[in-house]
């Protein structure tokens, strides 16, 4: 039984500390709003065209760009879809025209 009321009581701490963190965020939340009015009106002064090169260097600073050996091998690998298509295209067209001067002999 005293096992029951000790995890209870973790229980218990446990969501106590859930919401104390909840309104510590929700607290935070609503001071980064104050504070995001004065980046607006900094953004406001950039202009469209000024937000969307800053828009865009953040997003490049997001963007995991693969080696050198991976596109290496990504392109050759469609560099060989694209001729084996290519090939395949070209059988079947030459395929058809004769098909196609057989009939109309």
């Amino acid at each position: 039984m005293a096992k029951d009321t000790t995890s209870e009581k973790k229980k218990s701490d446990t969501k106590a500390a859930d919401k104390k963190s909840e309104k510590k965020s929700s607290e935070k939340k609503s001071s980064d709003k104050k504070g995001s009015d004065k980046k607006g009106s900094e953004k406001k002064e950039r202009g469209k065209v000024g937000k969307w090169f800053h828009d865009l260097k953040t997003e490049f600073k997001k963007v995991v760009w693969p080696s050198k050996q991976t596109v290496l091998t990504n392109t050759s690998v469609v560099v060989g879809v694209v001729a084996l298509s290519a090939a395949l295209v070209g059988l079947l067209d030459t395929g058809f025209l004769a098909v196609l001067r057989f009939i109309y002999k």
